[in-house]
């Protein structure tokens, strides 16, 4: 590398229907990135948003030829689209950032600190959580905890998508194109040398949170089948558990008929026995079926994304 050229920083933003935070969030990731040592420039994914985003976006393009905006051709989630954007970065160091200024653009310039020290990722760890439930953070917290015990990689707790990720671990990320991503995984799964800071998480500055609880379920489960099989591990044992206990159970049923002369309990015994086991294998069965429908979809191998249209200067790298 040329040691005379500036090193170039990338800003990674997704936005799904942001129209009433995009303009403040320009404004102050212009602000930091201004006074910033380094070339950069600011690439917005618009996911399919059904606003007034993309219209925001384009006029921003209009006002800085920094700015470049991958139009994707429908809504793939947030995952996709943060993998889409740094798919597409050909710089030194890509910031994935979320638009809905939870995570302050002022925290950057900590990020490339700790990157010029000569780590390979920097992540952003969140020591309190304005704006959000008592609910939400104990889940989170116990989300944590579980993919700490049991995953095949030990999770940061309390830190998402917000860090500074250099060329040489991005180049690693880019060869994981598994369909099901959950990126905090695949963030910790590349290895490299990562360090943390700590920093305070701000409430949304406008508009709704778009991860309700049965959004926050279903990425969770992603978490765990991506990263871990405890769960085929879980039912195993409590298949057998429920075998011996059925067995034990049997036995006392004859020996006490036997010596005793009591009857064998009856129909409503018998009922429920069968409804508990017909649960049991319910549960197994669902548990098998997340992870056999994951096989599925990532044996039929099919692009990740599409994108619609790219606005704002070219960049060197073709898409």
């Amino acid at each position: 590398m040329n040691q005379n050229r500036k090193k170039k920083i990338s800003i990674v933003v997704p936005a799904f229907n942001e129209e009433a935070v995009l303009p403040e969030f320009q404004k102050r990731i212009q602000t930091v990135v201004n006074e910033l040592p380094y070339d950069t420039e600011i690439i917005y994914i618009n996911d399919g948003s059904t606003d007034k985003t993309l219209e925001i976006l384009t006029g921003i393009c209009k006002e800085d030829l920094t700015v470049k905006v991958l139009d994707l051709s429908r809504n793939y989630g947030k995952e996709i689209a943060l993998t889409a954007g740094l798919d597409y970065c050909s710089a030194d160091a890509a910031i994935p950032i979320d638009a809905d200024l939870q995570d302050p653009p002022e925290v950057i310039p900590r990020l490339i600190e700790k990157w010029e020290e000569g780590f390979n990722v920097v992540y952003a760890r969140r020591t309190s959580r304005e704006g959000e439930s008592w609910l939400k953070k104990a889940t989170a917290k116990s989300f944590y905890k579980f993919m700490q015990r049991l995953g095949r990689v030990s999770i940061p707790e309390n830190v998402g998508d917000f860090r500074l990720i250099d060329r040489k671990a991005l180049n690693a990320l880019k060869e994981l194109r598994e369909h099901h991503r959950f990126m905090k995984g695949l963030f910790t799964l590349i290895g490299f040398r990562q360090i943390a800071i700590d920093y305070s998480r701000d409430a949304r500055f406008a508009g709704e949170t778009k991860w309700n609880y049965w959004k926050l379920w279903n990425f969770s489960l992603e978490g765990i089948t991506s990263f871990s099989i405890a769960p085929l591990k879980l039912s195993t044992y409590l298949g057998l558990m429920t075998a011996f206990a059925a067995f034990s159970y049997g036995i006392f049923v004859f020996g006490k008929a036997l010596f005793l002369g009591d009857d064998v309990p009856g129909y409503p015994s018998l009922m429920v026995v069968i409804a508990f086991l017909g649960g049991i294998q319910l549960v197994v069965l669902g548990i098998i079926g997340e992870y056999l429908g994951r096989v599925f979809n990532e044996t039929k191998n099919r692009p990740l994304y599409f994108i619609q249209d790219v606005i704002g200067e070219p960049s060197d790298k073709d898409v």
